[in-house]
C-alpha cells in the first residue's frame, strides 16, 4: 500500500473556496470483477461479451440515458466518473447511476481505479479539469486490459475530439471512440439509442444560447434554503399543480418545516412566484404578507383557455413564492408536436420547437430537433435538461417516439409512460429461471417438499369462490371439525395461499423483475403481469384437482363465538376439491335451491377422508362459512365491525360488447354479499400474518397502515350530509361508521352511497412501511379498524404480499430453532422498498383510472349526443360549485361537472316543461342549492337532486378527451327508484375499499376466461410486444371495428342480421 496525498477544491457553507489536502491510499490488488480475470477478482462482467466500453466523465455525466439500455453490456464505469457524476449531476443523478451498478440485469461494474496502485493519475498543475478526468479514464481503461491479459477489447468512449486523436493509437487492444461512432459501429441495429444521443447532442449544442435578460428571480443557494428551513423562515415541500387551473394554481405540501403556524398547504399563484419549479419538485417556499394572502378558486373549470384571476374564492389562506428547489423530480414526459403552421412561427431556422405535454401541470417544453416536420401531431417522450433564469420554458431532448395522436396503442402507452410504468416482455434469462410446465413435460411434486410440508390433500376439504370460468387462482378456503373441546364444538377454518416465493429465489432475475414492477398493472384493455405467466396462470394457480404448493393460515376457532383458540402458519401441499363461482355461493348464501354437480361427486369420492362423516356434512361445513347466521355461527366480519371497519363505496364499471365486439354499454359492477365473504377471510388472514411477521421482527416486518384523514377532509361531507338533515361525526372511525349506517334516506338510497364516495375521498391513501421506521401507535389501520395489518393474499399480483410470505417463512423457521435461509432486509432497506412499492400502486391506481376514461370516452365519442339516446341520463347533484355542480351518473358510474354559467356569461334558464336553455343572467351559489336567475324567472338546483344530462365527448390534440355533461332538464330523466333498483340492488352492502379490490380482481379473471373461451385472438406484431397477457382485449376488437367501419354496408345484404347477440363482458374500472 502506498501513501499518497489527494488535493480537493471545495466550496464552504459561507460559499468561500477551501483547499484540502486528504490522505491517499493506494493499492495494488483492486477487484476487476471480469470473469475473465486470471487472479479471481470476481465474477460480474460476463465473458461472452464481444468487448468491454468504459465511458469518461463527459460521457457518464451527459449520455447516461443512452448506458441505460439494456442491450449494451459489460460496462466498466470508473471511480473518476462516478465522481463526477455526483459533483456536477447532484444526487439524484447519482443515485440513479448506483441503481444501474446494483442492478444485475445490466451487466455493469464500478472499478476503483483511484485506489489502484498502476492506473492512478494525479492531477498536474494546471492541468483542466476535464482533461484530467479523461487521462485518468485511459490509463484505466489501459490497466483493465492488461490486467486480462488482452483477452477482451476495452473501448473508452468520450465526446474530446482530442483525446481520441491523442489516445486512439496508443495501445493495441485500447480503443478510443466518440459515442456516436461507438454506437454506429458496434450497435449498428440500436437505432433507438443512436437517435436518442442526436436528440441529446443537439440540446446540449444549444444550450445556453437563450438571450440573457432574466425573466425568473435566481434561485437561493442550498446553505441559504437549508439555513432558512431549519430557521422556520423557508417551507420544505412538494409541489402540487392543480390540473384545472395550471397556469395560476399550485400548492405546496409542507414537510420538515419548524413553522408551527400552518394547518394548510401554502398555495403559490402564477408562474412567476412558482419559479420554474415543475410539478412534483421538492421545494422551498418563502411567505408572502398576510395583506397578499389569497384563497382557493372554488369555480369549475373547463380548460387551461378559461381560467380567469377574479374567479371565486374559498377564504384567504397560506399563500408564498418559491425561492429554491431542494431536489428536482424530473421524469419522463410525453408531448405533443405541434402542427406546421405553428412551428413556422417558433424560430424555424433554429429547429427548436416548444411541445405541449400530455400531462397539463408541466409547462411547454422548448425542444431542438431536425424532425419537426416528421413529427408533427405525434406523441413523443421528452425528457428535461435545464431551465435556466433567462428561459421562459425548460429545455429537453426527444427519446422515442410513441405513435401519432389520437391512435389507441398511442394513448395506451402515453398513459403507461405517464405514470413512469415500464413493462417490457420477460427476458429469455428469465424464463428460463423458471420450472418447465407443458403438455409433453408436466410439472409434478417434488418429493423432498412433500416431506418438509404439511400434506393437506388427505384431511381438508379445500376450495375457492371466483369468477365462473377463472383460471387464475391464487387462495383458496377450507373448513371443517374439530373434535369438542373444553369450551364446546370447534371449528377449523383455513385460508390457503399460492406459495410463489418457492419459484422465485430472493435475489433472482425474475425477482429483481418483479420487485421493479411492484405489482400487476390492470388497464381497461389488458393488464401487464408482475409475474411471467408460467406462475400467475399455472404453478401457483390452485386450480381444482390439482396438486400446488400453498402457504397457510389456518385458526382454531370457537364454533359459537368465532373467537380464537389458536392459529397455525406454515407451508402446506393441497389439492383444490373444487371451485363455486360467485353466483352459485351467492344462491347459497340466500338459500335459493342450486345444483352443484361436482360437489356432490368430489364428496361422494372423499367420504372415507371424513371418518364416516357423508357429503351432507362437507355441504354444511360449506353454509358455515357462506352463511353464519342460518347455521347460527356469527359471520367472521362482525369480528372487525365491532372495532369500526368502514363500508365504504366506490365506483366501478365495466364494458359490454356485443357479437361483432363493439362497445354497447358501459354497466356499473354489481357487488354480491358472497364477495364480502371471502375477502373478509382474506382480511382476517392478512391480520393475523401482520401480527406473527411483527412479533417475530419488531424492526423489521412490512405491515400496511391507513393514517387517519385529516378532519378538513370531511367539511364537503358534512356540509352535503347537513343539507339532506343528516349529521356525520367524524371524531373516529367508528363514529364514522355509524353516522354513515344512520344516514339513508328511505326515498332515495341513492343518497346513501354518495356519502359514502364521499367518505372514501377523504380518506388518506393506505401505505406500506417498515415496522422499525414508524412508532407503534402508528400501525393503526383507519379503515378496517385493525392494529395490524399487511399484505399477504395475493403474491401473484403484489410484491409486498412476496416480501410478506418471505418474513413469515423466516418468522416459523425462527420458531423452531433455525435460522432464516438469507439474511431479512433491514429496516433501512425495507423501508425502501416499501416506498418504491407504495409509488407504484399509487401508480397503477391512477393508470387504471385514466384507461378506464379513455375507454368511456371511446364509447361515447361515435355517438350523435343530439340523437342518440345512450347520450341522455340520469344524474345526480353530489357537490355545489361557484359556477356549477358536480354529479354522478349512476346508469355508466361517471363523475363530472355540469356548468351552469358559460364562456359568454349566459346561465341556464329552466323552461316551464322543465327543459333548459342559455339564456343572459346571474348565478347564486348556498349551501344546499344554486340558483339562476334570468328573465324568465328563477331556477333552482339542489343537493342530491335527480336532473338530466346530456353526455359528449371534448376532443383535444394536446391532451387526453374528456367527458362533457351538459344540463338538458332540471327533472329527472328516469324515476329515481328505477335508477336505484338498477344501480344498487337490495340486500347489497357497502364494500371498503379492500373488497372492492378483490372483486376488481376477481371480475378481471372472468373477463380473460370468458374471452378466451368465445373467441379467437388476432393480435398484431405491435401489440404482442407490449401485452403480456394471453387473451384477447379491446384494442383488437376496436381494430377489427374500425376495418369493419370501411366496408360498403350494401355489399354486405343480410349479413349483418345477427349484430344482436348475447353480450360478452370485458372488465373496466372507474
Amino acid at each position: 500500500m502506498i501513501k499518497t496525498e489527494k488535493v480537493l477544491h471545495l466550496k464552504s457553507s459561507r460559499g468561500r473556496k477551501v483547499r484540502v489536502v486528504r490522505e491517499h491510499y493506494l493499492r495494488e490488488h483492486v477487484p476487476c470483477y471480469s470473469s475473465l480475470c486470471q487472479a479471481q477478482c470476481g465474477k460480474v462482467l460476463s465473458g461472452e461479451v464481444t468487448h468491454y466500453v468504459m465511458p469518461d466523465a463527459g460521457v457518464a455525466r451527459d449520455f447516461m440515458e443512452i448506458l441505460e439500455f439494456r442491450e449494451i453490456q459489460g460496462i466498466v464505469f470508473t471511480q473518476t466518473a462516478c465522481q463526477a457524476v455526483q459533483h456536477s449531476r447532484g444526487r439524484r443523478q447519482y443515485n440513479r447511476l448506483r441503481s444501474l451498478l446494483k442492478d444485475p440485469r445490466h451487466h455493469c461494474i464500478l472499478f476503483a481505479n483511484e485506489f489502484q496502485e498502476y492506473s492512478y493519475c494525479p492531477r498536474e498543475k494546471g492541468e483542466p479539469q476535464d482533461k484530467w478526468q479523461t487521462r485518468c479514464v485511459y490509463h484505466a481503461a489501459v490497466w483493465y486490459h492488461d490486467h486480462l491479459a488482452g483477452l477482451k477489447p476495452v473501448v473508452m468512449i468520450t465526446e474530446d475530439q482530442t483525446a481520441v486523436a491523442e489516445y486512439s493509437s496508443l495501445n493495441c487492444g485500447v480503443y478510443v471512440l466518440c459515442t456516436q461512432e461507438y454506437l454506429q459501429t458496434f450497435w449498428p441495429e440500436l437505432q433507438a439509442a443512436l437517435e436518442l444521443y442526436c436528440s441529446i447532442a443537439q440540446s446540449l449544442q444549444e444550450k445556453g444560447s437563450e438571450g440573457t435578460e432574466r425573466e425568473y428571480t435566481e434561485h437561493l443557494p442550498a446553505e441559504v434554503l437549508e439555513a432558512g428551513i431549519k430557521s422556520g423562515r423557508y417551507i420544505q415541500g412538494t409541489l402540487n399543480v392543480n390540473k384545472h387551473r395550471a397556469q395560476h394554481e399550485a400548492f405546496v405540501r409542507f414537510e420538515g418545516s419548524s413553522n408551527k403556524k400552518l394547518n394548510s398547504d401554502v398555495l403559490v399563484c402564477g408562474g412567476k412566484n412558482r419559479n420554474r419549479a415543475v410539478h412534483g419538485d421538492m421545494v422551498a417556499v418563502e411567505l408572502l404578507p398576510k395583506g397578499e394572502w389569497r384563497g382557493r378558486t372554488t369555480a369549475l373549470t373547463e380548460g387551461q383557455g378559461e381560467e380567469k384571476g377574479d374567479e371565486t374564492q374559498s377564504q384567504p389562506m397560506a399563500t408564498g413564492r418559491v425561492v429554491g428547489i431542494l431536489q428536482r423530480n424530473w421524469r419522463d414526459y410525453v408531448v405533443t408536436f405541434p402542427p406546421k403552421e405553428e412551428t413556422q412561427s417558433q424560430s424555424r431556422n433554429s429547429q427548436r420547437i416548444l411541445a405541449t405535454p400530455w400531462d397539463q401541470r408541466i409547462p411547454k417544453i422548448r425542444i431542438s430537433t431536425q424532425q419537426a416536420d416528421k413529427l408533427q401531431d405525434h406523441r413523443v417522450i421528452v425528457r428535461l435538461d435545464s431551465w435556466d433564469s433567462t428561459s421562459l420554458y425548460p429545455n429537453g431532448h426527444s427519446v422515442r417516439v410513441l405513435g401519432r395522436a389520437g391512435e389507441l396503442e398511442t394513448e395506451v402507452q402515453t398513459i403507461l409512460i405517464e405514470n413512469c410504468i415500464h413493462v417490457p416482455p420477460f427476458s429469455e434469462a428469465q424464463l428460463g429461471e423458471m420450472p418447465v410446465s407443458s403438455p409433453e413435460s408436466p410439472w409434478s411434486v417434488d418429493p423432498a417438499e412433500v416431506i418438509t410440508r404439511r400434506d393437506l390433500r388427505q384431511t381438508h376439504l379445500v376450495f375457492s369462490v371466483d369468477p365462473r370460468g377463472c383460471e387464475d387462482v391464487d387462495d383458496t378456503l377450507s373448513i371443517r371439525s374439530l373434535p369438542p373441546g373444553p369450551r364446546g364444538e370447534r371449528l377449523e377454518l383455513g385460508v390457503h395461499i399460492a406459495d410463489v416465493t418457492h419459484f422465485v429465489k430472493e435475489g433472482s432475475l425474475t425477482d429483481l423483475e418483479a420487485r421493479a414492477r411492484a405489482t400487476t398493472y390492470y388497464l381497461a384493455d389488458r393488464r401487464y403481469d408482475m409475474l411471467p405467466a408460467v406462475l400467475s396462470a399455472d404453478l401457483c394457480s390452485l386450480l381444482g384437482g390439482v396438486d400446488r404448493y400453498a402457504m397457510s393460515v389456518m385458526w382454531d376457532l370457537d364454533a359459537q363465538t368465532l373467537a380464537v383458540n389458536k392459529v397455525w402458519y406454515g407451508r402446506t401441499l393441497i389439492q383444490s376439491s373444487y371451485q363455486l363461482y360467485y353466483e352459485l355461493a351467492q344462491a347459497l348464501l340466500n338459500g335459493e335451491e342450486a345444483e352443484v354437480p361436482e360437489l356432490g361427486t368430489i364428496m361422494l369420492n372423499t367420504a372415507e377422508w371424513r371418518g364416516g362423516r357423508g357429503p351432507r356434512t362437507r355441504y354444511h361445513h360449506v353454509l358455515i362459512l357462506l352463511n353464519g347466521e342460518e347455521t347460527e355461527v356469527p359471520e367472521l366480519g362482525t369480528i372487525m365491525d365491532k372495532g369500526g371497519a368502514l363500508e365504504l363505496e366506490g365506483v366501478e364499471v365495466r364494458a359490454q360488447l356485443d357479437e361483432d365486439r363493439n362497445i354497447t354499454a358501459l354497466v356499473p359492477r354489481q357487488p354480491l354479499e358472497v364477495h364480502e365473504t371471502v375477502a373478509e377471510c382474506m382480511i382476517y388472514a392478512n391480520h393475523w400474518v401482520a401480527r406473527k411477521i411483527q412479533e417475530s421482527f419488531p424492526q423489521q416486518a412490512l405491515l400496511r397502515h391507513h393514517p387517519p384523514p385529516r378532519q378538513e377532509f370531511f367539511n364537503q361531507l358534512q356540509d352535503s350530509a347537513r343539507a339532506r338533515g343528516f349529521t356525520i361525526d367524524t371524531r373516529s372511525n367508528k363514529a364514522l361508521a355509524d353516522s354513515l349506517d344512520r344516514a339513508v334516506d328511505p326515498r332515495d338510497p341513492l343518497v346513501n352511497r354518495l356519502l359514502r364516495v364521499m367518505a372514501t375521498m377523504a380518506m388518506s391513501n393506505a401505505l406500506y412501511f417498515s415496522t422499525g421506521a414508524c412508532p407503534v401507535d402508528q400501525y393503526y389501520h383507519y379503515g378496517l379498524a385493525l392494529d395490524r395489518y399487511t399484505h399477504f393474499t395475493s403474491p401473484i399480483r403484489r410484491y409486498a404480499d412476496m416480501i410478506v410470505h418471505r418474513l413469515l417463512t423466516a418468522a416459523i423457521a425462527m420458531e423452531k430453532g433455525a435460522g432464516p435461509a438469507k439474511a431479512l432486509a433491514s429496516n433501512k432497506e425495507l423501508e425502501e422498498m416499501a416506498q418504491q412499492i407504495n409509488n407504484k400502486n399509487r401508480a397503477a391506481q391512477h393508470a387504471q383510472k385514466v384507461s378506464t376514461e379513455l375507454f368511456q370516452c371511446l364509447y361515447f365519442r361515435d355517438k350523435d349526443p343530439e340523437t342518440d339516446e345512450r347520450c341522455v341520463a340520469d344524474a345526480v347533484i353530489y357537490t355545489i360549485r361557484a359556477n356549477g355542480m358536480l354529479v354522478f351518473i349512476p346508469q355508466y358510474g361517471l363523475k363530472g361537472a355540469v356548468y351552469l354559467k358559460n364562456r359568454e356569461g349566459q346561465v341556464v334558464s329552466e323552461r316551464q316543461d322543465g327543459g333548459c336553455d342559455w339564456q343572459t343572467g346571474s348565478l347564486q351559489r348556498y349551501l344546499d342549492h344554486i340558483t339562476t336567475t334570468t328573465a324568465a324567472g328563477t331556477s333552482t338546483f339542489n343537493l342530491f337532486q335527480h336532473i338530466t344530462v346530456r353526455i359528449s365527448v371534448q376532443l383535444s390534440r394536446c391532451h387526453s378527451d374528456t367527458i362533457r355533461l351538459e344540463v338538458v332538464s332540471n327533472r329527472p330523466h328516469q324515476a329515481p327508484e328505477t335508477q336505484v333498483q338498477t344501480s344498487q340492488p337490495q340486500g347489497a352492502r357497502g364494500r371498503s375499499q379492500l373488497v372492492q379490490e378483490v372483486v376488481r380482481q376477481a371480475e378481471e379473471a372472468s373477463q380473460q376466461a370468458e374471452e378466451k373461451r368465445g373467441r379467437a385472438s388476432k393480435l398484431s406484431t405491435e401489440e404482442r410486444e407490449f401485452r403480456q397477457s394471453k387473451c384477447p382485449n379491446l384494442y383488437s376488437l376496436l381494430e377489427e371495428v374500425r376495418e369493419l367501419a370501411l366496408l360498403d354496408l350494401a355489399a354486405c345484404g343480410a349479413g349483418g342480421g345477427g349484430l344482436g347477440a348475447a353480450a360478452q363482458a370485458c372488465a373496466t374500472s372507474a
